[in-house]
């Protein structure tokens, strides 16, 4: 992943971000770490960017440290409006993640109860 995705990505760069998919970038790069640019952007809550990625067919069911998903970053950093979003665009909800105490055997609906959002528990749940 170049540095300028990255950086765009979690910086929530939103004209960046469309400038540089527009260059023939690579929607599902990834960084040193296994992320991807959703899984950046799902992670600091960067919506705008997240839609986008997801109109350019960004894959939300990939993974990286721990097991997690850009769906289960989300959770983790409770941003609702992104967990929404990934359900909506028909992220994988059997993903569970794996290694870390508190993400071993868990799925994003187990991290949102954990975390006690409930109302992403019952989105997620209608959706499974």
């Amino acid at each position: 992943m170049k540095q300028e995705w990255h950086d765009a990505a979690v910086a929530g760069d939103e004209t960046s971000i469309t400038r540089l998919l527009t260059a023939g970038e690579d929607v599902d790069a990834k960084d040193r770490h296994g992320q991807t640019a959703l899984m950046l952007a799902a992670t600091y809550g960067h919506d705008g960017v997240v839609g986008i990625l997801l109109a350019h067919g960004a894959n939300t069911d990939v993974t990286a440290k721990y097991g997690l998903s850009a769906l289960m970053l989300a959770v983790v950093n409770q941003y609702a409006k992104i967990a929404r979003q990934l359900v909506d665009a028909g992220s994988e909800l059997s993903l569970k993640g794996s290694g870390a105490p508190g993400f071993a055997g868990k799925t994003a609906l187990d991290l949102a109860e954990h975390a006690g959002m409930t109302e992403i528990a019952k989105y997620i749940s209608a959706a499974g």
